[in-house]
């Protein structure tokens, strides 16, 4: 991962890439990689271990049921029985995550807690599609979302299919713009759950 780094931070400090490729359209390019679905892989190693690579392979951190310690780095995931290591809790902050990558998701059975902080491939679609994933509907009990720019009112609306979802935290969303439908919406649906909202 540092050799990796190394080799980033040298090519984004140069104006124009070798191949005479847009920078930023590289790394579009790379993210969208990173978020590819490896549908063998999950088959292989279980959706936690799968989905663990994922989020760590784009930046994200996640624990496990039972830890205190949030995993960070790639090269030191735990090993060991595949049913073993369950996760409780995903932290995507500044993390390239992005929709392609959201299958990884979906077997997951024991994630009570997402943060999504700063996720600039974070739009509308991801929030709908988590919405959807019926073992998440289950499982989730908190949620932020914060400064992540291309979430409007239509994504967040779509959280309120996670039935037993208790904590939702939106702030610095600046294309959540319907506050008192979001509030009522939720009041609605999910009568127990604590909103707290830090928008303009």
């Amino acid at each position: 991962m540092m050799l990796f780094g190394k080799i980033s931070q040298q090519l984004c400090g140069l104006k124009k890439l070798p191949w005479s490729c847009d920078c930023r359209n590289f790394w579009g390019w790379l993210n969208a990689v990173f978020n590819k679905v490896d549908y063998e892989r999950i088959k292989d190693v279980g959706p936690d271990r799968a989905a663990s690579e994922w989020l760590l392979r784009c930046g994200a951190t996640v624990r496990y049921h039972g830890q205190e310690r949030w995993q960070k780095d790639y090269n030191h995931l735990p090993t060991g029985p595949l049913d073993k290591y369950k996760i409780q809790a995903i932290d995507a902050t500044d993390s390239c995550i992005m929709r392609i990558g959201f299958d990884h998701l979906e077997g997951l059975q024991h994630v009570e807690k997402i943060r999504l902080c700063k996720c600039h491939y974070i739009e509308d679609d991801c929030l709908e599609r988590l919405g959807k994933l019926e073992n998440l509907q289950k499982s989730i009990l908190e949620m932020e979302i914060i400064s992540c720019g291309n979430i409007t009112d239509r994504g967040i609306i779509a959280l309120y299919h996670l039935r037993n979802l208790k904590y939702l935290l939106l702030s610095d969303l600046p294309g959540v713009r319907e506050k008192e439908n979001l509030i009522r919406t939720f009041k609605t649906a999910l009568p127990s759950l604590e909103l707290k909202l830090d928008l303009k």
